[in-house]
């Protein structure tokens, strides 16, 4: 089958144009200046919208264990509403932990995702514990299973947490086999013993959440990474969720020099804090536990990270999207911070936020479309098939209608959650179709999709590497 997208503006990283796009199946066939389009049989009109690549999530957590319970999106609910919110493409984490095979995490997670993705899915590898083994399941999986990124955690002591000696191992062999390690970069051990102390004084409340992960503990262990992975002849490295100023300058510091750093942040750094959120009056703040932390209003962080997304010292933006609802699962922490599960639900919503960005003059069209689509496909091996409108990329492609209007509410949200974080808010704009791989999947605020339809995605080599 043919479709015509006519009447738009197609827009890439360097900006939009006035094109028609042709569709042939699963694939963009040919883009054509206005007027000069074939006559086919079915068209799509797009006058006075965006014509953007399928987003790309870098980052969810569907039904990830964590803190007692589980994340409360299957893969099922989790892309769906990925798709009604315009993203076409999320890559997860299978999960390793320690004592456990690395091929038998890789395993369960596509026991967990396989027939129920409505949109194209991929991995990332959480080692949760790096031995002989473990190291060298990392040259079979990018060998022989596309998966090439490795998670690592410097928090989290005794679920995840990696020593130094353990990240440099992990390290020299992802420089070995060309693969990306992810970072997620807080002093946990540090952060142990605030918790510890802030609890012995009687503070139980979620804001301590916050107060106990400053953000000189993300800013210590970035630049410990930084400097891990220069000891490993500069292994690739991806810093996740970064919150915090300070640990932006130390990723600033190192791409000035012409490392191979990365970094992303996520919609809840760039809009939300730590007052007016984490420290909302009873447990009502455990809604926005998730770490790294909320930071304060009174301090420069959201603005040092839209800028940071301007200059490119950060490169992607991701969900971790890692919802539990309210009752039951947050609750879990009612007189003990500590133990309420950490995650924020958002995979719906990243498009529409990312665009109020361009609205409000934070960043131009082609960097939107960059952060949320270009960027994340090149990063993780999945460009050009996905990230960008051309001729033999995957007919991934959303309609956005700069003249609409979202309302953000758990009434109407598709996440399988009891609250939003982002109650609400308003975003001038919508999402008004969205194309996978050549089916309309959504429409005009009907779904049309279906669980199955999404395909693993096997990746190849970051498109960064030096």
């Amino acid at each position: 089958m043919t479709t015509l997208i006519r009447g738009g503006t197609v827009v890439g990283s360097t900006g939009g144009t006035k094109a028609d796009v042709l569709i042939d199946g699963e694939t963009i066939a040919a883009i054509f200046a206005p007027g000069h389009s074939p006559e086919v049989g079915h068209v799509i009109d797009a006058t006075g919208k965006y014509v953007i690549p399928g987003a790309v999530d870098a980052h969810t957590h569907m039904e990830l264990p964590f803190g007692g319970t589980h994340a409360s999106d299957t893969f099922d609910t989790g892309t769906r509403a990925a798709a009604i919110g315009g993203t076409t493409t999320i890559i997860d984490f299978a999960v390793q932990r320690t004592g456990e095979v690395v091929q038998d995490g890789l395993a369960a997670w596509h026991g967990k995702a396989d027939g129920n993705c409505h949109i194209d899915y991929a991995f990332h590898m959480i080692l949760g514990g790096v031995d002989d083994e473990s190291l060298k399941a990392m040259d079979q999986l990018v060998a022989g299973e596309g998966i090439s990124s490795f998670k690592l955690f410097m928090a989290y002591p005794g679920v995840f947490y990696s020593d130094d000696g353990q990240i440099l191992r992990a390290m020299q062999k992802a420089r070995d086999n060309g693969a990306m390690i992810m970072m997620h970069a807080e002093n946990g051990p540090a952060i142990d013993v605030l918790v510890k102390q802030a609890l012995e004084r009687g503070q139980t409340d979620p804001v301590h959440h916050g107060l106990t992960r400053p953000q000189e503990l993300e800013a210590e262990a970035t630049s410990r990474a930084i400097w891990l992975a220069s000891v490993a002849a500069d292994c690739p490295l991806y810093i996740v969720h970064l919150s915090a100023s300070k640990a932006l300058e130390q990723v600033r510091n190192a791409r000035d020099l012409g490392r191979n750093v990365f970094a992303e942040t996520c919609p809840q750094y760039l809009y939300l804090t730590l007052e007016d959120q984490l420290g909302a009056p009873g447990f009502e703040g455990a809604k926005w536990v998730c770490s790294t932390p909320l930071r304060s209003k009174h301090e420069t962080h959201r603005a040092d990270l839209w800028q940071g997304l301007r200059t490119n010292d950060l490169s992607v933006v991701s969900t971790d999207h890692c919802p539990f609802c309210f009752k039951d699962q947050k609750e879990l922490g009612l007189g003990d911070f500590s133990k309420i599960p950490n995650g924020i639900g958002g995979v719906e919503h990243r498009v529409d936020l990312l665009y109020q960005g361009v609205v409000d003059g934070k960043l131009s069209l082609g960097r939107w479309v960059e952060t949320i689509a270009t960027t994340p496909a090149r990063m993780f091996g999945l460009y050009p098939r996905k990230g960008i409108i051309a001729p033999g990329s995957d007919a991934d492609i959303v309609l956005y209608d700069p003249n609409g209007r979202t309302r953000i509410s758990a009434e109407t949200h598709h996440m399988n959650m009891d609250h939003s974080a982002w109650e609400g808010w308003e975003i001038d704009g919508r999402v008004d179709t969205v194309i996978a791989r050549g089916e309309v999947i959504a429409s005009g605020g009907e779904y049309t999709g279906r669980a199955g339809r999404g395909r693993y995605l096997k990746r190849g080599l970051s498109d960064y590497l030096l």
